[in-house]
Order: structure tokens, then sequence, then C-alpha cells
């Protein structure tokens, strides 16, 4: 809950640090993340002409059917438009921060020197960060309204602890680290601008 709390601070905070006019701040939501019950939010401010930074949050604070996919992320962004901000190509920058509880998430996925299958049976808990580079595309609904794809590849450090189950408190593993190479980013974004 505190978190929620911070987050909101932040995004306001950030929007009230610019004067507002159209189309100079937006706030958003990815659909792909809220589908899989990872709910995040993000506002952008514009800087420049043609350049914005955007913060979102992501929260995902439950466990569904006994799967465990439990995170919260922070990830700011800086943005270049080729055209103009909010509007067409885009390409950006990015860093992310969190924290991740996960398990007992039956899979047989091993992806660019990363197993997830080992969250079949154990659970990692532990903190994230890294960066990452990513490209996009948004497109005008009408006046206030935008949808905005983006994908985004980066790194991600882990350090994290290892436990034989979901629900056991019993470490099997402490301090372990892995370096993930990888999307770090795939939204479609619903957006309201101001």
């Amino acid at each position: 809950m505190r978190f929620k709390i911070l987050l909101a601070g932040v995004l306001l905070g950030l929007l009230s640090l610019c004067e507002v006019k159209a189309q100079d701040a937006a706030v958003k939501t990815n659909i792909l993340s809220d589908i899989v019950l990872s709910p995040s939010v993000s506002a952008e401010v514009g800087l420049a002409p043609k350049w914005t930074f955007e913060l979102t949050g992501q929260l995902n604070a439950w466990d569904v059917n006994e799967h465990y996919w439990k995170h919260w992320l922070v990830m700011p962004e800086g943005r270049y438009w080729f055209c103009r901000r909010f509007s067409g190509h885009f390409v950006g920058a990015h860093i992310l921060g969190g924290q991740y509880n996960f398990g007992n998430l039956d899979n047989n996925i091993k992806f660019l020197g990363t197993d997830f299958s080992k969250l079949s049976d154990e659970r990692h808990q532990g903190w994230m960060f890294g960066a990452g580079v990513a490209y996009g595309y948004s497109w005008i609904i009408d006046r206030r309204w935008n949808i905005e794809a983006e994908i985004g590849l980066g790194w991600v450090h882990t350090i994290y602890d290892v436990y034989p189950c979901a629900k056991c408190g019993t470490k099997k593993l402490s301090g372990k680290h892995h370096n993930y190479f990888g999307p770090t980013k795939a939204a479609i974004n619903l957006i309201y601008t101001f």
C-alpha cells in the first residue's frame, strides 16, 4: 500500500513540475500488463519539442491459483520523438528497478540463457535492476486519446534467494546472482494526453 501511495505521489509531483498545455503531458496504462494482472500506470511529460520523460510503475501484489508472480517495478525512460512528441515514431532509453517473488509457475521456457523452468519447482525472491533501449510508435485517435506500441531490449541483473516451494520459508540458496539479456519492455499503451 505504501508503494502505491509513493508511486501516485511521484507521478503527481512530475506532472506538477511542468506547465501543462495541450500535448504536454500524458497518463497511460499498459494493456498487456493489465491483462496478465500486473497493473501499470505511467506519467509522461514534455521536456522539449521532441523530448519527453516517462515514469512507469507496475505492481502485482497477489497470487493466482497458487502461482506466485508478485513484484513491483519502477521504470523511468527518456524519449526522443522523430516528428513531434506524443505522435509517430520514437526511441527511448530506460532504467528499471524492483523486487520480485516468483514461484510455482509450471513452464518449460529456456530463453537467451535464462532457464525459467526452474520456477516450476522453486520460488525465487529478490531484487532486480537494469537498463535498456526501446522503439515505439504512437497513433493519435482524437484530441486527447492515443494508442502506443513499444518494445524494449536490454539487461537486467537479479540478486535472489531460492526456496524449495512456493509457500515454505526454508531457504535453499542465498545471495544468487543472474544476468538476463533480452526484452525488458513490451507495451500497448492506452493514453490520455493533457
